[in-house]
């Protein structure tokens, strides 16, 4: 498939860019690098390589007030700039551009010195800010500048400047968080000062070659956010002031609405850009939720933006851009919106890299080499794990034969993908079987993998990544009639009734509810619709009253213990399943004690009151245990046999923990 549009070239006067696909700012952890950011400097040449027009860095503060944390990222000196300069050559070596993202939190900061606009403290942060006297104002504007030549002098060809997503200058811009009556507070002129006066000083600091992308917030969603009328006269006024680029900010950190998430249907947010391009005279960049270059080719086609920016995809896959130009886009290894690997880990102070790509911000910590003492492998079973070790084993020239006793290969995956919202997770399934056949791995659907095989084709290692099955109830059961277990639901091989007690308290549970429940094949329309997103913006924020429709099903989730349902989900994604829950009524009740299933349902004890709930259906959602009975078996027999994935360790499970073992082992045999 050829795609004509991303390829054409766009002059910005400035600069022409070879494609017009960007790799969108995203922090990474590696910013923090303080050895010459020489990891940095790597994960950028891999993304450069793969022929992506311009990339943005994570975000870099201009000043210690608006650092993400106490030791997060800044540009302040000449010295912090020189240790910048191999990110900036490693991208020019391969005939790249780079701008450097230039972020003040303000309110959102994670440390004891904070500013805002107001003294109004955000609700995802522990810290209240100091009100900005107009001195410090004046000073911020001058560290942006200042930031900003820095960049210049690193070898950066341009800054983004931040103004969206709920961070400092967004604050300025929206009544929510400012309040001020001063001149830099009321009317929307005086609220877009501060965003104007950083552009005009900065343009005029860095010269015309430079490039500053802004990244304005066309809906805030959030109450009391900026209405589109303001968003329109300051992306006039910012035009004038000198911006290169708009990019699109889509949604406040703080707002209850998912931006980014694989629930949010592909494109959403490309109508506000396509809105705004009507008024403006620069190019404009949209962005969340592209992450296939059909969806580039149809957004730039129909003239919805002149630009495309994705940052997680160049994750999951730096060479997004050449595969599309070499019409290989069947071998792009998709990004999956699940957050686990990349989101999660910057909230939990960790590198962030990407769970379909365990290579990713860790290039000079792994190398996929060749191997070098050939051997025959068998990988048995072909879920995540095992996909991850057979194509690592492939990739380095060893022959490889996967066994997988269904019609499908995935495992695991296959049940992810049938929930509504996590259907792009079919697509890593699809990007391991292209691959596999490119390198020749032997695949051997519907086989059962014995003694008997491992003896006949005399394998030089077996691995076993068999996975896990479903943890069986411990408590009594009348009529086991009345017993489902998820993986049988998800398949749809058992109907389910209009009463459902689902039994469990992590992912697996909040997955099959909302199997249970939401609407298959969601349009844009109707997550704007169920969200309560204003599609025509036409209230502040972009946001109006939501209207769900759901499936017509009741439901409860029991769960033992006394948590938060899905507590050890993602940060980034946990609020928005418990948000989907609630918005489709279900009833969660936690710390009970079961006692029996029966005729009626089930009998549970909460506070020690025994308690009844009629049920068509029990579903049994209570964990998984590894499956182990091939593994015995051949180490019983003498086999050389690794075990990966769930079939070593179920215990907090996930794909990440999976891909990475699957990946780790190939690399070592």
């Amino acid at each position: 498939m050829k795609y004509p549009h991303i390829f054409t070239p766009l002059d910005l006067g400035f600069t022409t860019l070879k494609n017009r696909v960007i790799m969108g700012s995203m922090h990474t952890g590696l910013e923090e690098d303080m050895f010459g950011l020489n990891r940095m400097a790597t994960f950028y040449r891999e993304r450069a390589k793969g022929d992506v027009a311009l990339i943005v860095t994570g975000g870099i503060s201009p000043n210690d007030s608006g650092r993400v944390s106490a030791l997060a990222a800044k540009l302040d000196s000449e010295l912090m700039a020189n240790l910048h300069k191999p990110v900036t050559k490693a991208v020019h070596d391969e005939g790249g551009k780079i701008c450097m993202q230039i972020l003040h939190t303000g309110r959102y900061g994670y440390h004891g010195n904070i500013v805002a606009p107001s003294e109004i403290q955000a609700p995802i942060t522990p810290f209240k800010p100091k009100a900005m006297t107009e001195e410090v104002i004046e000073q911020t504007i001058t560290d942006y500048v200042n930031c900003a030549k820095l960049a210049k002098s690193a070898g950066y060809d341009g800054v983004e400047i931040m103004g969206s997503e709920g961070y400092l200058i967004n604050q300025f811009l929206a009544p929510r968080t400012n309040k001020r009556t001063d001149n830099w507070g009321g009317s929307v002129e005086n609220r877009m000062r501060f965003a104007k006066d950083i552009v005009e000083r900065t343009r005029k600091e860095v010269g015309e070659e430079f490039i500053i992308i802004f990244r304005l917030s066309l809906i805030d969603l959030v109450e009391e956010g900026s209405i589109w009328e303001d968003v329109i006269t300051t992306a006039k006024a910012l035009e004038k002031a000198g911006v290169t680029i708009f990019n699109s900010g889509i949604g406040w950190h703080e707002a209850r609405i998912p931006t980014i998430g694989s629930m949010v249907p592909s494109g959403t947010f490309t109508s506000f850009t396509e809105k705004i391009k009507k008024e403006i005279n620069i190019p404009i960049i949209t962005t969340n939720r592209i992450n296939h270059p059909q969806q580039i080719e149809d957004i730039l086609k129909g003239n919805s933006a002149d630009m495309v920016s994705m940052a997680r995809p160049f994750l999951a896959d730096p060479n997004i851009v050449a595969k599309s130009k070499q019409d290989k886009a069947e071998e792009i290894n998709t990004c999956i919106a699940c957050n686990q690997a990349c989101l999660d880990h910057i909230f939990e102070t960790k590198t962030a890299s990407c769970v379909v790509n365990p290579m990713a911000a860790n290039e000079t910590k792994y190398k996929i080499e060749a191997a070098q003492n050939i051997k025959s492998i068998a990988v048995v079973g072909s879920g995540p794990a095992g996909l991850s070790a057979a194509l690592t084993l492939a990739e380095r020239g060893h022959n490889v034969s996967l066994y997988e006793k269904n019609k499908k290969l995935g495992g695991q995956f296959n049940l992810a993908g049938a929930v509504p919202g996590k259907e792009v997770y079919l697509e890593t399934i699809r990007y391991y079987e292209t691959m596999l056949r490119k390198h020749n791995v032997t695949v051997l659907k519907n086989s059962e993998f014995n003694t008997s095989e491992a003896k006949s084709k005399n394998f030089d290692e077996i691995i076993i990544s068999t996975g896990v099955t479903p943890r069986k109830i411990d408590f009594e059961i009348k009529n086991e009639d009345k017993v489902l277990y998820y993986n049988n639901v998800l398949t749809k091989q058992k109907e389910v009734g209009e009463k459902v007690v689902i039994i469990g308290s992590g992912g697996i549970a909040v997955d099959t509810a909302l199997f249970l429940l939401k609407k298959e094949d969601e349009t844009v329309d109707d997550f704007k619709q169920n969200w309560g997103i204003d599609k025509d913006v036409s209230n502040p924020g972009g946001l109006k009253q939501p209207n769900r429709t759901k499936k017509e099903r009741e439901i409860t989730i029991l769960h033992r213990s006394s948590g938060k349902l899905g507590k050890n989900l993602g940060k980034t994604t946990a609020w928005i399943h418990r948000a989907e829950l609630k918005h489709l009524n279900v009833k969660v009740i936690s710390g009970v004690k079961y006692k029996e299933i029966n005729n009626e349902g089930i009998i549970f004890i909460k506070n020690d009151t025994e308690q009844k709930i009629d049920a068509d259906h029990i579903v049994v959602c209570a964990g998984q245990s590894p499956n182990t009975t091939l593994s015995e078996k051949l180490i019983e027999n003498n086999f050389k046999v690794h075990i990966i994935g769930g079939s070593k360790k179920s215990k907090e499970l996930n794909a990440k923990v999976a891909i990475l073992d699957g990946f780790e082992l190939g690399l070592k045999l």
